[in-house]
């Protein structure tokens, strides 16, 4: 009887170091996986940074291609329309297109550059504001003088 005992306080204690054994298993899967989720979760947040600054991008180009549309507009109406419409009307729409246009060129750097700061920082790199700035001075000035063109012509 002495000995039954002894085999099931045996198989027992076998039973209890498995046990241990699957628990200490159990909780370094769940550190490991607690640990997988967290970095899942920070590169989603990555992710949705770089999206956010590439939708900002495409917003900009928006605004240059609606600028430039708005800009070769008003030449083209001033150069097509000058004959088959009275001469202020096209000058009125053409004035109007460029302003537009300029409106757009200034929106488009503002928009840009006043843009709330990305958290956390994006992985892909940002223009830089000097070169935003410097081009659409460019086109900004350009539109005066083609304005200033269409007037006085």
């Amino acid at each position: 009887m002495a000995e039954n005992e002894l085999k099931r306080a045996t198989k027992t204690q076998e039973k209890l170091a498995d046990s241990a054994e699957m628990l200490a298993d159990s909780a370094e899967t769940q550190e490991t996986s607690a640990l997988r989720q967290e970095d899942s979760a920070e590169r989603r947040t990555r992710l949705a940074a770089d999206r956010s600054l590439l939708a900002a991008e495409r917003t900009y180009a928006a605004w240059m291609r609606t600028g430039l549309a708005a800009l070769a507009a008003g030449i083209g109406g001033k150069a097509l329309l000058d004959k088959l419409v009275e001469p202020w009307l096209v000058l009125t729409a053409s004035i109007v297109l460029i302003l537009f246009s300029e409106f757009c060129f200034v929106a488009g750097v503002w928009r840009e550059l006043s843009g709330n700061a990305l958290r956390p920082d994006p992985d892909t790199a940002k223009l830089p504001g000097w070169v935003l700035i410097v081009f659409n001075g460019f086109l900004i000035v350009l539109g005066f003088a083609v304005l200033v063109g269409i007037v006085t012509r």
